[in-house]
């Protein structure tokens, strides 16, 4: 989802990432430890089994970088449809609001729908993506291996409801207000939503799951759209409270609401972006921006907790129930339907103190989110569990590190917005192989206790984990007042300001490399609000103006950053880093912008989504961009990947006119790498107003899904099909042509298959 309007929570005097980079750049004897890039080294391959021993990258077979990427690069394109290679067959797999459920009508696209039906219906803004395989035993293998007879349930994370105005007849209504477009971003005019359309909102949110039909070579044909498989999990599902055992009761405390006065359950998932998968076969779905479905309207009463009314501010909950908010919100309005609510439905995004004490009211609601919550695809009838251990901010992602019989396992997550951190948590047991297929009990094992951890980079190419702990001085020492590891497992943002971790530019999703370990981030972008020549305060060295002048300076275009583990160890405290590429335009400066030397071929903006094919070792880059949509729909990019410090050196000079006046840094000399058309492609791009994400493939690499999400996100009005009606469109690059009733734009999963039955992208 695009981020342009986020707000900046993190005001700490951390240092920022670009004041890093400046030291090192400044010091010649550094920069040979900073060289970033594709490189030149070769790439390999590793089907990874989760019960390995561990492999090193000498024992794997390599593909020279001339063998690979051999598809004729997509061009460019404002059309309304996707645009693959040649040789290349897109289907659909299914689209929002598709039935799941035997008896559930077919969605009509009209808005006209049952509302309570949307709990059996695909959700809205498909995102982050998941396969697993359900062996005859009933449970879940992952995605690690398919056999004969194995059932596959597809995991879709439904981030939002930001294009809801066209699920509902009319368009959204607030008041007197009437087809009005308005999202957690943007405001919309107070007044009572009807029932029936918050109702939709609320439910089109979480995670979709279904089975997916295969052949009898495991390719998928379809979804079964009655099997018991099929599932939505949304911000109604009860969820367990978990954490680390002698934090429980504590973190209960926290979690006490009207719903339940206990603290040990609450109720739903919101918000979801990135995934993880776990080696013992679950989904992990990630809670990203939950703070703004939350407000306190104009006169009620703020709560007097002086740690949740900072924290509050520091996570960007809407809680300051001033006069301006008697006319505005930026929520959805979901807590100002009239009527009867005897399970407070709509009351619950209210967070003013309305009752005597949290039990009464729902103040502590925002607490109940920003979690990695875990599902087991193989049993419906299992409750989803909040992973308290792992922290609580805007989740995107969780990725597992290679897992190794006998060692730890590590999952690295970003914090998506701008000038905030990268985390690692470490589990404090081993993983064992006997593991896969435990469900919830395996995570309880592995997930409730370990160590948690922010990122450091230093300016000689070297970070550092900081272990955000009650033990830590800095943190004990803090101005919040931490008094508990568990205040430490639910103010984690806080945590990380006072352990002196480094602000970095919206560290997206992670992704790490099955070849050698190492762990890329996606730095999605960054505004002149923060960066100039002469103030910069991202992960970059580049400040500069949008080529086209569209809709930001600064860094419009982002960049990928990645690291290696000291001693590739999943539990190492230290690590190695360097930037792997940059994002801009071909015609952009090669100097100071276009570092990596992009061409038409491979050009990209804003870099988002990260993954890597087990099976053919391709990094794939998926896009969410709003500084080349002039030139470019959203797109996926496939690239090779090398190793940490296998790039080049580089001086860039930033020249940036501010305010009127023309600011000039010094030189500073950079890392980063050259690529070829052989090594970085443009694969896929997307049909108008889209963002792609949401990637995962079947085990032989013969088929991918791929999320198309908000098509037509610039629809002023539900009836507005100037800005696109993807896929109802018949030239929708969807093998079958046009797709569901109406001409209204809806996300949808599509898969992609190579005609030849080869492996995609080789």
């Amino acid at each position: 989802m695009s981020h342009s309007f986020d707000p900046i929570d993190n005001t700490s005097n951390n240092e920022h990432f670009q004041e890093v980079l400046d030291r090192a750049l400044s010091n010649p004897s550094r920069r040979s430890i900073l060289r970033g890039g594709l490189g030149l080294a070769s790439m390999f391959a590793l089907p990874m089994l989760p019960g390995c021993g561990g492999t090193s990258s000498s024992d794997l077979p390599a593909l020279a970088s001339s063998t690979l990427l051999k598809f004729t690069p997509v061009a460019k394109s404002l059309a309304d449809q996707i645009l693959v290679p040649a040789g290349y067959t897109v289907k659909m797999l299914h689209a929002t609001g598709d039935t799941m459920k035997t008896g559930v009508t077919a969605y009509s696209n009209a808005g006209t729908d049952d509302a309570e039906s949307w709990a059996d219906r695909v959700g809205d803004q498909h995102d982050g993506t998941e396969i697993f395989y359900i062996g005859s035993d009933g449970k879940s293998k992952g995605s690690y291996s398919y056999a004969s007879g194995d059932k596959a349930v597809l995991a879709v994370n439904n981030e939002s409801s930001a294009e809801a105005h066209f699920f509902h007849p009319t368009g959204q209504t607030s008041g007197t207000a009437v087809g009005k477009k308005f999202d957690q971003f943007g405001q919309w005019t107070l007044g009572a939503r009807p029932a029936s359309e918050a109702i939709k909102e609320i439910l089109m949110h979480g995670v979709t799951l279904v089975e997916v039909n295969l052949d009898s070579s495991g390719k998928p044909t379809g979804y079964n759209a009655t099997s018991p498989l099929n599932r939505r999990i949304t911000p109604e599902t009860p969820m367990m409270v978990t954490g680390p055992a002698a934090e429980l009761a504590a973190l209960k405390t926290m979690m006490v609401t009207k719903f339940d006065t206990t603290g040990s359950t609450t109720r739903g998932t919101l918000n979801n972006c990135g995934t993880g998968i776990t080696p013992w076969g679950t989904l992990i779905t990630c809670e990203e921006n939950w703070a703004t479905y939350f407000t306190m309207p104009a006169g009620s009463t703020a709560p007097t907790d002086k740690k949740l009314i900072d924290s509050r501010k520091r996570y960007n909950v809407q809680d300051t129930a001033t006069a301006a908010n008697a006319t505005t919100s930026r929520t959805q309005g979901w807590h100002t339907v009239p009527g009867a609510d005897p399970t407070s439905r709509f009351a619950r995004w209210n967070v003013a103190a309305i009752g005597a004490t949290a039990a009464a009211d729902f103040r502590n609601e925002p607490q109940t989110f920003g979690y990695n919550v875990e599902i087991d695809p193989a049993n419906v009838n299992s409750i989803p569990a909040k992973r308290m251990a792992m922290g609580r901010f805007a989740h995107e992602a969780a990725v597992c590190s290679i897992p190794v019989v006998g060692k730890p396992l590590a999952f690295y997550m970003g914090c998506d917005s701008r000038n905030e951190y990268i985390y690692k948590f470490v589990t404090a047991k081993n993983w064992d192989a006997a593991d896969i297929g435990g469900g919830i009990d395996a995570g309880h094992k592995y997930l409730n206790e370990g160590k948690l951890y922010a990122a450091k980079f230093d300016d000689a190419g070297k970070g550092q984990w900081l272990e955000l702990s009650i033990t830590n001085p800095l943190i004990r020492a803090a101005a919040f007042g931490f008094t508990s590891q568990a205040e430490v497992l639910v103010h984690t943002r806080i945590a990380a300001d006072a352990a002196g971790a480094t602000k970095m530019d919206r560290p997206e999703w992670g992704a790490v490399n099955h070849a050698n370990g190492e762990i890329y981030f996606a730095l999605t972008n960054n505004t002149a609000a923060n960066r100039t020549p002469g103030k910069t305060d991202a992960a970059n060295p580049r400040a500069y103006k949008d080529n086209d002048g569209l809709v930001r300076d600064g860094n419009p275009n982002g960049h990928i950053i990645r690291f290696k583990e000291t001693s590739n160890m999943a539990e190492a405290t230290t690590f190695t880093w360097d930037i792997f590429l940059f994002g801009a335009e071909e015609d952009s400066p090669a100097v100071n912008v276009n570092i990596s030397r992009l061409t038409a071929a491979n050009s990209f903006s804003s870099p988002d989504g990260l993954w890597f094919s087990k099976s053919t070792g391709i990094c794939w880059i998926q896009t969410d961009d709003g500084a080349f949509t002039d030139e470019t729909n959203c797109m996926l990019v496939a690239a090779v990947p090398g190793t940490v410090g296998d790039g080049g050196v580089f001086t860039v000079s930033n020249t940036m006119t501010v305010s009127g006046v023309s600011q000039t840094a010094a030189q500073n000399t950079f890392v980063g790498g050259i690529l070829g058309e052989s090594r970085l492609r443009r694969f896929l791009v997307g049909p108008k107003g889209a963002e792609v994400t949401g990637i995962t493939e079947t085990p032989d690499g013969k088929a991918i899904f791929v999320g198309i999400q908000h098509p037509a996100e610039d629809a002023a009005a539900y009836n507005d099909t100037t800005k696109g009606v993807w896929p109802t469109n018949a030239n929708n690059g969807v093998a079958g042509g046009a797709y569901g009733a109406g001409t209204r734009a809806r996300s949808a999963t599509i898969v992609i298959t190579k005609d030849d039955g080869g492996k995609i992208g080789l």
